[in-house]
């Protein structure tokens, strides 16, 4: 089988699914490898390293496309302007996909439509499983800790002010104070960047075991009311939580958000839409300067006024909607997609072919479409809605 490493054209994204390393390992499996001239650039991988590592190297990407059986990538299909179609219009029935979908997100759904019509078998990385044998394969975790990490930077970088407490001639300036909504693993890297850089750290998760977490990195517990029995759901992810809870999680939010300089927005629900946490009036209430970060955008985020993709002011408030913000971090964040993506790979490979377990809870998670039906019931249900 052809495994195809296309270039991508989200803006500013700077990641790609294959690096020298993880292309010899295909070769080496028995798959062919075709990656897209200039693929690995913007993360410092040259094409004369994937053409050592047996890679063939194809300057039009439409021939990748057509080449390939299955197609490696970062984000989701979009347009590609310099070809004038869209990435899913190159693409052929029976071909496999592999790359985060985000198949309940609104801004998808058309794109998740054509993709089952065409006939491709897609597979989305934010489907994993955080079960103990999926570990290897789960790139979700791996961009969240680049996230967490570059997100906290991005919020410094657009900040008015300070971020540790500073002793001058004048006097001295208070630290700022940050929150973090959803402390996963982007959240408790986002906490530990804060409170490197000197921030006064908050935090609140509706799960008690990640609240804990993230007390013992020192920072300030919110409770937000919602008890465990509706707050936890399979394999310790959060529950979707009913309108009631979540009217009770933003009341008990809503005097914390207003002192606070920064907000990092990462609280997320398997394969379904994020819940609204953060208010239009609750960003009214911040003081002019401060700035929400709001990772949880690929999913429809936490803060009513993100806009998806751009970084927007609204009420004085600055509020990051970047989708890709892995991508920042090119070469950190590519070295371990790269290994999740050829892991995955790897284990869906049986005798040289990718074989699809039904009964699989890995499959079942990241199964999107497929003989022309859309199948992710995360997707699915959002539609519905």
């Amino acid at each position: 089988m052809v495994v195809g490493i296309p270039r991508e054209i989200m803006h500013g994204e700077g990641r790609v699914s294959a690096i020298p390393e993880t292309v010899a390992k295909l070769k080496n499996d028995g798959y062919a490898v075709l990656v897209e001239k200039g693929a690995g650039v913007e993360a410092f991988f040259s094409d004369d390293e994937y053409a050592a590592a047996g890679a063939e190297l194809v300057a039009d990407v439409a021939e990748l496309y057509q080449r390939a059986d299955i197609i490696l990538k970062v984000k989701e299909p979009l347009f590609n302007d310099e070809k004038g179609v869209h990435e899913i219009d190159m693409m052929h029935e029976g071909q496999y996909l592999i790359t985060f979908i985000h198949p309940a997100s609104p801004v998808n759904h058309e794109m998740v439509k054509k993709m089952a019509a065409k006939g491709v078998i897609s597979l989305t990385l934010d489907g994993v499983p955080r079960i103990s044998r999926a570990q290897n394969l789960d790139a979700l975790t791996s961009m969240s800790t680049c996230a967490g990490y570059k997100g906290i930077l991005m919020a410094a970088n657009d900040l008015a002010k300070f971020i540790p407490q500073i002793f001058c001639a004048v006097g001295v300036i208070k630290p700022c104070n940050a929150l973090v909504i959803g402390t996963g693993v982007a959240g408790l890297q986002a906490l530990a960047t804060a409170k490197r850089l000197g921030a006064v750290t908050h935090a609140a998760d509706i799960r008690p075991a990640a609240a804990e977490q993230a007390m013992s990195l020192g920072a300030k517990i919110i409770d937000t009311g919602v008890p465990a029995e509706a707050a936890v759901g399979q394999g310790g992810y959060a529950n979707a939580l009913s309108e009631e809870w979540i009217l009770k999680e933003r009341e008990a939010l809503k005097d914390v958000v207003k002192d606070m300089d920064i907000i990092f927005c990462s609280a997320l629900v398997p394969s379904k839409l994020a819940p609204v946490i953060i208010t239009e009036e609750m960003v009214k209430s911040m003081k002019p300067g401060s700035v929400i970060v709001d990772i949880s955008i690929d999913q429809g985020g936490n803060c009513e006024c993100t806009v998806p993709g751009e970084t927007a002011v609204k009420h004085g408030v600055t509020i990051e909607g970047i989708k890709n913000i892995p991508g920042m971090l090119p070469t950190s964040s590519t070295w371990m997609f790269a290994h999740n993506i050829y892991n995955l790979v790897k284990y869906l490979t049986k005798d040289g072919t990718i074989a699809l377990d039904m009964d699989d809870e890995i499959v079942q998670g990241i199964l999107t479409t497929i003989d022309g039906k859309l199948v992710h019931k995360g997707a699915i249900e959002a539609m519905s809605k």
